[in-house]
């Protein structure tokens, strides 16, 4: 809301930035209620329907939010290594090409791993192991030989995140490269802020993805993954607003510009 109200935040950088908080708002409103009501009313069901739509929802919005890190990195790529060209490359037509294509791309791919979890059968337990319905606790669960859809998931994962996670680190190897080479002491620290609000928000939503999904199966442990799940899952989205308002001095102006307008009409 400050950034669609406040015209000196209309650039590609919180455009991202509004996509972010709109993915992350799916996010945990597809898990946390329904843990909340489980909490409330210790009433632990929920339809084969219901598990499949959080599901779905839950899965498009962890891909939304791995493109969109990726897009802000790029974002914050061209921004300092290649300043001169910034506007041409990151113009309007970009930015909206680039945010459907993250839209778009993260609802085809929910889909596709949607209905291939919905064909499984569930006849020896229907005991869901986890506070929601995570494709990997599914999957585990299935009475159903899953062999040819953890392949499929596999390449999945390599296509659709270690891609979006190595073009990431590739463009702050260049990023921080860049501004390590840059004589003024004063021009270098600010474009190091520039990009600690991203970098912050790219480290705590990959860690811990990264330590559930890629840590050896003889250390697999439920509880600690369903501790490790609900960081990324409630922690981390809760977070990124702190992390892109607290530590960021454009946006604390805005704040106080925006109540000043409300408050005061001035």
């Amino acid at each position: 809301m400050v950034i669609g109200l406040v015209p000196n935040l209309h650039t590609p950088m919180y455009f991202f930035l509004c996509n972010l908080a709109i993915s992350d708002v799916i996010y945990v409103s597809s898990s946390l209620p329904k843990l909340q009501s489980i909490t409330i009313t210790q009433d632990n069901r929920i339809s084969f329907a219901g598990c499949i739509s959080q599901m779905y929802f839950f899965l498009f919005s962890v891909a939304c939010d791995i493109f969109v890190l990726t897009s802000m990195a790029g974002d914050r790529y061209v921004a300092i290594c290649r300043p001169l060209q910034y506007t041409l490359i990151m113009n309007r037509r970009v930015c909206v090409t680039i945010s459907a294509m993250c839209w778009i791309f993260s609802a085809v791919n929910s889909l596709l791993l949607t209905l291939l979890t919905s064909g499984l059968e569930f006849c020896h337990s229907h005991e869901i192991s986890h506070f929601f319905c995570d494709l990997k606790t599914l999957t585990a669960l299935s009475s159903s030989d899953t062999t040819s859809r953890e392949i499929f998931i596999m390449i999945e994962d390599i296509i659709f995140a270690f891609v979006p996670f190595s073009l990431t680190v590739a463009s702050y190897v260049q990023i921080i490269s860049t501004i390590l080479n840059i004589r003024s002491s004063e021009t270098r620290l600010k474009a190091f802020s520039s990009c600690t609000s991203h970098l912050t928000a790219v480290i705590l939503f990959y860690a811990p993805v990264l330590i559930v999904y890629m840590k050896p199966e003889s250390e697999y442990s439920k509880e600690q993954d369903n501790l490790i799940s609900l960081l990324y899952v409630a922690v981390v989205p809760m977070l990124n607003p702190f992390v892109y308002s607290l530590r960021n001095k454009d946006v604390l102006d805005a704040v106080r510009k925006l109540n000043a307008r409300i408050f005061f009409g001035t």
